[in-house]
């Protein structure tokens, strides 16, 4: 009999999912070498040599369920793997078992269970059938009120998901809002969410631009305050020209549909991460070195 202490150590070894460490063990009878050389032989240990290798493309993506919303971003190493029929699949599993269990960071995502595997388990043995490292982040999840409507987009097959959520329930202002964020990525809401740091900086820098044109220092401070405003209305969502109708602000658009923003959100898929620079030169020497 396989017990959870000897699935538990064929893990930690090999970093193969559950479920095949478990099938592994009751194919070699309990025999955790024989069960790692199992596993070898399948070609499910892969997947940990590629635990190294970074993974910046793949998709951001979105599940809706009544009142709850869940955002998070799935990464391959390539754009090609991020259309393989597999990874589709496994992003949609993980939206279903991020909403059933309502997981609300990237820890708690990877426990989520879809159909009893675990988020984390699903990752491994996809990256195992695939090929590639596939690597789960930047998940949160959101909640409405009856009044609210969620508003959501992706963009160019996931490279780009925005969502809101708006008072009022006009489904259709809602998606043209999130149209609006994903082409002109709004860093605040409105003034009052703007960074204190970040108008600080803001001001820094026009101050110095203003300066470095050679602008007298008794005009420069009105020159940065003027040109700070200007700046503030191109960072603040309620503020930019509308994209369906620049007569507009975003704002004015909203509200003549009887709704109000509350909160937006933006992803872009491989924001934060390092991608890897090929040295072509050096990948071909090593070929030829084996």
């Amino acid at each position: 009999m396989v017990t959870a202490q000897q699935v538990k150590e064929l893990r930690e070894q090999t970093g193969a999912g559950m479920m095949d460490c478990k099938k592994a063990l009751m194919e070699t009878d309990g025999n955790l070498e024989e069960a790692v050389k199992w596993l070898r032989e399948q070609g499910i240990t892969k997947a940990t040599k590629k635990a190294s290798r970074i993974s910046a493309e793949g998709v951001c993506a979105y599940a809706i369920d009544g009142n709850k919303a869940v955002l998070y971003e799935v990464n391959s190493e390539t754009d090609f793997v991020a259309k393989n029929p597999k990874f589709v699949e496994l992003v949609e599993q993980i939206g279903k078992a991020l909403l059933a269990s309502g997981a609300k960071n990237d820890e708690e995502a990877n426990e989520a269970l879809y159909e009893g595997v675990k988020v984390a388990d699903l990752i491994v043995n996809a990256t195992a059938t695939i090929g590639e490292k596939i690597s789960l982040r930047r998940v949160s999840a959101y909640e409405k009120a009856d009044n609210q409507v969620f508003g959501a987009y992706a963009h160019m097959n996931g490279k780009i998901v925005s969502f809101a959520i708006l008072d009022g329930e006009n489904a259709e202002c809602a998606k043209d809002v999130c149209m609006h964020v994903a082409a002109m990525s709004p860093r605040y809401l409105d003034r009052n969410s703007i960074d204190p740091e970040y108008i600080k900086s803001e001001t820094e820098i026009l101050k110095q631009e203003a300066l470095n044109e050679g602008k007298p220092a008794a005009i420069v401070d009105k020159m940065v305050q003027g040109r700070l405003q200007k700046s503030l209305k191109e960072v603040c969502l309620v503020e930019q020209a509308f994209v369906k109708n620049p007569d507009q602000t975003v704002g004015e658009y909203v509200k003549s549909k009887n709704c109000a923003i509350k909160s937006f959100v933006r992803l872009a898929v491989g924001e934060g991460i390092e991608k890897r620079k090929d040295d072509f030169v050096a990948e071909v020497m090593a070929a030829v070195a084996k």
